[in-house]
């Protein structure tokens, strides 16, 4: 294999990750005859500090040229004011929606040795073994936004493309598992909620009949997570929702999992 890889080590971890990262993959390439070349560029807040923009021109033109993307962290205490202008998440989810990166798999798997180590009691962690598939260019984070002084809006939306394609990729994440697929929405009140159910129940149905698939709300699923977690396999929700359900899924191994997006 022959591949280009754009590497933007970020703030905080974020370097030291990449640096461990590239060293891991320049060990496989030797072992296994790969060639590959790594560039690197800044994204978030340092790119803030040197350019002045989140996600600076000349790395988004490396990253679309590129075959992979190798990324660390953003954002950081220095640049943690939410009312700034200018914010290390803004290049984040430039990059996401230009790439068109719309598919987060977050596996959580905790190991036996490890069980008595988290936040919850062993029993409760013992046997945890879940991927979590959060939609990751629709939802509220991408829709329009008004921001007053007296009132802001912040709109959700998805269209039935969007939800197919993520579907698709938990379906057959849970196909090649035990089977298993849970959807996580607050259909009992969200419009957006109404259409993802009905458009995950088509795509299970008439593409993956083997699957079993169950339908719970955020709120219920949330508090499921921390009290009987192994009951999970995989996960599929939109955007927001899959932001925050991965951040508390990720205290029962000890850190977020990630390994890719398509």
């Amino acid at each position: 294999m022959k591949a280009h890889i754009a590497v933007l080590p970020g703030d905080g971890v974020g370097p030291e990750v990449t640096t461990e990262a590239v060293r891991a993959l320049r060990a496989l390439a030797a072992q296994f005859d790969h060639d590959f070349e790594f560039t690197e560029a800044p994204i978030g807040g340092v790119a803030i500090d040197a350019t002045g923009a989140p996600l600076p021109p000349e790395t988004l033109a490396l990253c679309e040229r590129s075959d992979a993307v190798l990324l660390g962290a953003i954002g950081g205490p220095r640049w943690d004011n939410p009312a700034a202008p200018v914010r290390p998440e803004q290049g984040l989810l430039e990059l996401r929606k230009r790439l068109a990166v719309f598919a987060n798999i977050r596996p959580v798997r905790l190991c036996d040795t490890l069980s008595d180590r988290g936040p919850l009691r062993a029993d409760l962690a013992r046997d945890v073994d879940l991927v979590i598939v959060r939609e990751l260019t629709g939802g509220l984070y991408f829709g329009k936004r008004e921001e007053g002084e007296q009132q802001a809006t912040d709109e959700c939306k998805y269209t039935t493309a969007e939800i197919e394609r993520i579907v698709r990729v938990a379906c057959r994440i849970a196909s090649g598992r035990a089977g298993r697929l849970v959807s996580l929405d607050k259909a009992n009140v969200l419009a957006t909620s109404r259409l993802w159910r009905r458009t995950v129940d088509r795509i299970a149905r008439t593409e993956f009949p083997g699957l079993r698939v169950e339908h719970m709300l955020i709120d219920s699923a949330a508090m499921r997570l921390v009290t009987h977690a192994s009951t999970f396999d995989v996960i599929v929700t939109e955007n927001m929702f899959g932001d925050i359900i991965s951040d508390l899924a990720s205290v029962l191994c000890g850190s977020i999992g990630l390994l890719g997006s398509a």
